[in-house]
């Protein structure tokens, strides 16, 4: 009797892993397909800047796909889903009006200068499909936490982590509007925002999303083996100060500032705390 029942768990559990495995297949084909057909609209703009838009909406890409197609706990999904729906049209809306009548990003342009005729390969392979490895990579502990489908119940972890991802979400969304308010000022034009949230951290957009990827994985780890998707936070924080935020940011747009220099003297880099003298 305690074999068969052994052997029906081992069964049901070998199911579930192999739709789990399926289901994450599908995710990244899907998003691959997306990148793909953004870099095609980059090659007829002659804009890579698309990719930037793009980013948010592909989580939300992965999220649904997630949810549909998965056999999570229903509440836990929803309380995924609906946050990184929030989330992903908010941010790709903000980057669209953003760069909406303005030139290619120069970071892009710098590559596309280097490269010559070689940048339209290039750029599909380091800027699109790049991007989607990382966004399924970084989208495990919202895919996972929707695949699981133990605990049948929310849990502490469930709302601690989405207290966190609120908090991230107001940080980096208030980040956006405060510079975005500043920018539009013709006074402020080639000065240094460095007022209200960016007082404290020269990158509190940054600090703030990176809040958010924490929040949502502490999410996952209500889930069985959810604990095990910790590179989902981590490889989003590294790349927020690492590959395509702060570091390049302050390496590209804001080389030779001499207010900036004086900036970085006296603010935290990324996480917000008390100004320096």
């Amino acid at each position: 009797m305690m074999f068969s029942i052994l052997l029906k768990d081992n069964i049901e559990e070998g199911i579930i892993m192999n739709k789990i495995i399926a289901i994450l297949v599908i995710n990244l084909a899907a998003v691959m397909l997306f990148e793909f057909l953004g870099w095609l609209v980059s090659l007829k703009k002659k804009n890579v800047t698309i990719a930037d838009s793009m980013w948010g909406a592909g989580f939300i890409i992965i999220t649904w796909l997630t949810f549909i197609l998965g056999d999570g706990y229903l509440v836990r999904n929803v309380i995924i889903t609906v946050p990184v729906t929030i989330w992903g049209l908010r941010l790709s809306y903000h980057i669209t009006r953003r760069s909406i009548g303005k030139p290619e990003d120069p970071r892009y342009t710098e590559w596309r200068n280097e490269y010559g005729n070689k940048f339209p390969v290039v750029s599909l392979f380091r800027v699109f499909l790049v991007q989607g490895l990382f966004m399924w990579l970084i989208a495990l502990s919202i895919q996972l936490a929707q695949l699981f489908p133990r605990p049948e119940s929310l849990t502490l972890a469930d709302y601690a982590g989405l207290g966190i991802w609120v908090i991230g979400f107001i940080i980096e969304s208030s980040a956006d509007r405060q510079l975005a308010h500043f920018i539009k000022d013709p006074a402020n034009r080639g000065r240094v925002m460095r007022y209200k949230l960016w007082r404290y951290s020269r990158h509190p957009n940054y600090f703030g999303e990176a809040t958010i990827w924490w929040g949502i994985y502490v999410i996952c780890c209500a889930t069985e083996y959810g604990f095990l998707t910790i590179i989902s936070p981590m490889l989003i924080t590294y790349t927020l100060l690492k590959i395509t935020g702060v570091s390049l940011m302050e390496q590209t747009m804001f080389k030779g500032n001499a207010e900036y220099e004086d900036y970085k003297r006296t603010t935290s880099s990324f996480i917000p705390w008390f100004p320096g003298k």
